[in-house]
């Protein structure tokens, strides 16, 4: 069974924490000064401390302390008579697992005591996992072991022996700009790597932001810029989400493409472009070449070299190496030492639908590093995820919109799987019957495939 440490200098708080917890059949140590409390920790090394704040010779605070140097993974409760909001902010933020007031409440105490070593028994699960070879990872690593992933490595080996155009497309949060920096690391790494989203500069600054401009040739132009293209020199331009380029700069670019030239905005003298140039959609472009929205000709001259993304529930077996990696990338930004899951976590990531993606399951780990108590990242680390029924539960017929636990989907979230659903089971229907169906004008209707990343090319 557990050993536990009572550090209290309450004689009475004590003796009744010793008598309760032997009771539940745990090993029981006690200490009445914090000095005989750290020595205790080191000669009987227990599982848990329960430790008091105000102590007649240091105070809990420095004893927290000193018990995380000799072990940085204790798990300590921390006791308290005192309700004042900074000692609890200064016990979380020093360590404590745990910090709970007098009169002390058996129950919370107990439930506290049952999490702390349910955490410990979980990291000492998880801790022999980290020697493995398979968990070592360089910052750029791209994760996956599904066959779609293998291809796209090859795909990448063959680009990265040329310097032609490519498109990656994929949804939202699956890893484009990454795909593309790793091509030009293959190619060109000790030339520059520029990128560019053009959905969020002005049309009138995007093309001064591309092709640079002359002193004068606007309003505060008040001295010669250059652009990307030029500053990029032998190295790679990624322009993220070309879709949202305007017709009049879609067709400048095709000519950069096609001549491999551009004169800066305002001058005369023609420019030599020696970057390559990669761009990246998460929209349907053949579907919007169709309705007009994106030249046919520049299609064809960017889609040269196609790579195809697949979102992250369309490659479950990948969430494991995911998740090593992320965390081990969060761990070096915020100096923290989370190691993994805990089983409960690792089986809902691998049942939640992902709709953001490869960016929303980092997003999350990343606050939960920030928040977690402990080094294995629990179902309480994660208040803002919601167990919403997954695209497998869908195929096998389940409501869409059930929730086992947690919050509520969005409203949002709700339009969107409701659409999808009408679109799927009415695969034959025109644009015009499915908004009928949903009750919605055609314009409206274009705006949610549009706002979804949704494709019908059915009129």
């Amino acid at each position: 069974m557990a050993k536990i440490l009572v550090i209290d200098d309450d004689s009475s708080i004590a003796e009744s924490l010793d008598l309760y917890l032997t009771e539940e059949g745990y090993t029981v140590y006690t200490a009445a000064t914090g000095t005989d409390g750290l020595n205790a920790f080191v000669k009987h090394a227990p599982d848990l401390v329960i430790l008091d704040i105000r102590l007649p010779d240091i105070d809990g605070f420095t004893v927290l302390e000193d018990l995380r140097e000799e072990e940085e993974n204790v798990k300590v409760i921390m006791i308290t008579a005192y309700h004042d909001m900074d000692s609890t902010i200064k016990a979380m933020k020093g360590g404590a697992f745990d910090y709970i007031h007098k009169p002390i409440n058996v129950e919370e105490l107990d439930m506290a005591i049952k999490k702390a070593l349910k955490t410990l028994e979980m990291e000492k699960k998880i801790s022999g996992l980290l020697n493995e070879p398979s968990r070592s990872f360089k910052v750029g690593d791209i994760i996956g072991n599904t066959k779609e992933m293998k291809e796209i490595f090859k795909t990448i080996g063959v680009v990265s022996q040329s310097r032609t155009t490519v498109l990656i497309q994929g949804e939202s949060g699956t890893g484009k700009e990454l795909i593309a920096r790793v091509i030009h690391n293959n190619t060109s790494p000790e030339e520059p790597y520029i990128a560019v989203n053009c959905s969020a500069i002005v049309e009138t600054l995007l093309e001064s932001e591309l092709f640079g401009h002359e002193k004068g040739s606007f309003t505060g132009a008040i001295t010669r810029k250059l652009g990307k293209f030029e500053l990029a020199r032998h190295g790679t331009v990624f322009l993220d989400e070309i879709s949202e380029m305007s017709l009049n700069l879609q067709a400048k670019l095709l000519r950069v493409l096609q001549e491999m030239d551009f004169e800066r905005v305002g001058g005369k003298d023609t420019i030599k472009v020696n970057a390559r140039i990669i761009t990246a959609t998460n929209k349907d472009l053949k579907l919007w070449v169709k309705e007009g929205k994106f030249r046919n000709d520049l299609y064809y001259r960017l889609n040269i070299v196609a790579i195809h993304l697949p979102p992250l529930r369309e490659r479950r077996e990948d969430i494991p190496a995911l998740v090593d990696y992320l965390l081990a990338k969060i761990n070096r930004e915020l100096h923290k030492k989370v190691i993994g899951l805990s089983d409960e976590m690792m089986d809902l990531f691998m049942t939640y639908g992902w709709p953001g993606n490869v960016r929303e399951l980092e997003n999350l780990l990343t606050r939960a590093v920030v928040v977690a108590k402990s080094q294995v990242l629990t179902r309480s680390d994660f208040p803002d995820l919601s167990e919403v029924v997954t695209t497998v539960a869908d195929e096998e017929g389940e409501e869409p919109f059930a929730i086992p636990t947690g919050r509520p989907l969005t409203l949002e979230a709700v339009e969107e799987r409701y659409i999808r659903k009408v679109i799927k089971e009415n695969s034959h229907r025109t644009k015009g019957e499915l908004c009928e169906i949903l009750g919605i004008s055609r314009p409206t209707f274009e705006r949610k495939l549009e706002k979804y990343g949704l494709a019908i090319e059915r009129d």
